[in-house]
């Protein structure tokens, strides 16, 4: 009898889907229940798979994945979510461990994850700890400007970027989220506590992945006394472990490359400016601890394993 753990991907064939399946298939200590091509698409093929296995990852748009959970009726199967659907659901955890030891405890016990955003992991390691430690107010009116490489718009972005005879407007960066309404937001605002939304500026760029997330911070937002220094005392005391880390002068000669964790899953977070003017940046692959890494470093939590098993660390 296998003592190995039973996992189904629902919406293995898009971006997150794969890189997930790629990482769990190296693994010998998991059993990949994988529907045949003609049976992806049958409601019942996959009722059947998501509740005759032990964990699933649901890599569907919105509405799938809501329909999903609905077909789960096996109460001992664990859903791990990589769509926007249920971030903000109370009854399911933040995959975000290293926010709290309140958040990574929810994510072992809870039996409903939700895998947080690309952009809105940036944002919220960020601006968290600064709410958290009274740096500034839970009224503050912040922005937020994040670099993405165009992978982050799933299969038809990445064809369009990768056209033979593709438009000159790929050639630039182009900013994106204009209507102020982008989906993370919600997440962004919920999970840090801010009362306002963040004025928010995603921008795809002619790279394949990483993801370059900043905050800016004025001195006026800044309470209680906190000094830049303070700041990255802060950042470094709060974000120690494997995945997340802090790290002073992580710039190139001035610059910040969007992709520099590109095929890694941990991030780096940096504070640099000056006491009136703060710039907090973190940086990672959007489809690394932004997606799949992120996913999988929940399911080490769930399974009790090393939280890097799987992963790719770029060491600082």
């Amino acid at each position: 009898m296998s003592n190995k753990t039973k996992i189904f991907i629902d919406g293995r064939e898009g971006t997150t889907g794969l890189r997930i399946y790629d990482r769990l298939e190296a693994m010998n200590d998991i059993e990949l229940i994988v529907l045949k091509e003609e049976e992806r698409k049958d409601i019942e093929k996959r009722k059947q798979a998501l509740n005759s296995c032990d964990i699933a990852f649901l890599c569907l748009p919105d509405a799938a994945a809501i329909e999903a959970a609905e077909l789960v009726e096996n109460d001992k199967v664990i859903l791990i979510d990589t769509s926007t659907a249920h971030r903000t659901d109370k009854d399911w955890a933040y995959g975000l461990p290293e926010l709290s030891e309140a958040h990574k405890e929810k994510i072992i016990n809870s039996k409903r994850i939700a895998v947080p955003g690309c952009h809105a992991s940036g944002f919220i390691t960020i601006v968290y700890p600064l709410i958290e430690k009274g740096v500034i107010s839970d009224e503050a009116r912040l922005t937020c400007f994040s670099l993405t490489g165009y992978s982050g718009g799933g299969k038809k972005m990445i064809a369009e970027y990768e056209a033979n005879d593709r438009a000159d407007i790929y050639d630039a960066p182009r900013q994106y989220g204009i209507s102020q309404n982008h989906k993370h937001l919600k997440e962004m605002t919920a999970v840090t506590g801010l009362k306002t939304k963040p004025v928010f500026c995603p921008i795809v760029g002619d790279f394949y992945s990483g993801m370059e997330v900043t905050v800016p911070i004025f001195k006026e937002d800044i309470i209680n006394g906190f000094t830049l220094e303070d700041i990255k005392k802060l950042y470094s005391e709060k974000y120690s472990g494997k995945l997340i880390t802090y790290k002073d002068n992580d710039d190139e000669n001035g610059f910040y490359a969007a992709n520099a964790l590109s095929g890694y899953d941990n991030m780096r977070i940096s504070v640099n400016g000056n006491e009136d003017r703060i710039l907090i940046t973190a940086r990672y692959d959007n489809l690394g601890k932004g997606a799949s890494g992120a996913a999988i470093e929940c399911l080490n939590y769930i399974l009790g394993k090393n939280i890097t098993d799987g992963l790719d660390i770029k060491e600082c």
